[in-house]
């Protein structure tokens, strides 16, 4: 049986909840058996906890979650990729996301979707945040979070080597129109901040803005899609023959 952990170590764990912790020691946590079987098979296991070493009670102290799921890992952060490696086809970059949720959704959404490589402002949330990995449900170990300091900078770069920048805009062209999209097949798609939309530097750089339409047109709705639920259906035009 495995050796009881100890209340410094239950507090160490808990520790990680907060960036500056994560940060410091390039450490993540992962809970439930699914997520943690998944994360294995990219990021180094440093810790297991689970009933074999702690108490219900414990991993509840331990456990961001409402209703801890029995089963904790403590992982390695990979370090940070150099952007050079991000040059699949067709990449999500992410203007100030600011939701751990929604940011945790749009990873899962993109390895769906088969995006590998995601874009980051400084401006959105950490992906190593507790409840982004834990809405990843896995996701993380296949898809690849590049922070950027300047993003408008960043695109323009990627433009320059022949990528279209997409955008999703109040007054871009009806994404399910004819030859809006250029090219399903390269491009990096930009979804901005859940109240702010894009912000103007990047909106700068956008050569294709996008509008999702709603239905049917001219009626009174909702003022605006939820980030992630809008990135899903951006992509699955995307992806649709």
């Amino acid at each position: 049986m495995a050796e009881h952990l100890s209340k410094a170590k239950i507090k160490w764990i808990r520790s990680l909840q907060l960036k500056k912790n994560r940060d410091a020691e390039d450490l993540f946590v992962a809970e439930g058996a699914k997520c943690v079987h998944e994360l294995q098979a990219a990021f180094r296991l440093v810790l297991l906890v689970s009933q074999e070493n702690a108490t219900n009670e414990e991993i509840a102290q331990m456990s961001s979650l409402r209703t801890p799921q029995g089963v904790i890992g403590v992982f390695q952060k990979h370090p940070p990729m150099p952007l050079e490696h991000a040059t699949d086809s067709l990449i999500v970059a992410l203007d100030g996301v600011q939701d751990p949720g929604n940011l945790g959704t749009i990873i899962r959404t993109c390895d769906w979707f088969g995006i590998h490589h995601i874009l980051c402002s400084r401006g959105t949330a950490d992906c190593y945040t507790p409840k982004v990995v834990q809405a990843t449900m896995g996701a993380l170990a296949r898809v690849q979070v590049h922070y950027v300091d300047n993003l408008a900078n960043t695109l323009q770069n990627y433009q320059q080597t022949g990528y279209p920048i997409y955008g999703t805009l109040l007054n871009g062209k009806d994404i399910y129109a004819t030859d809006v999209i250029p090219s399903k097949e390269k491009g990096i798609i930009v979804m901005g901040n859940e109240g702010n939309g894009i912000s103007q530097e990047v909106r700068e750089v956008v050569t294709h803005p996008l509008l999702i339409p709603s239905y049917p047109a001219g009626v009174p709705t909702s003022e605006s899609l939820n980030v992630s639920i809008a990135t899903a259906i951006v992509l699955a035009e995307f992806r649709r023959i």
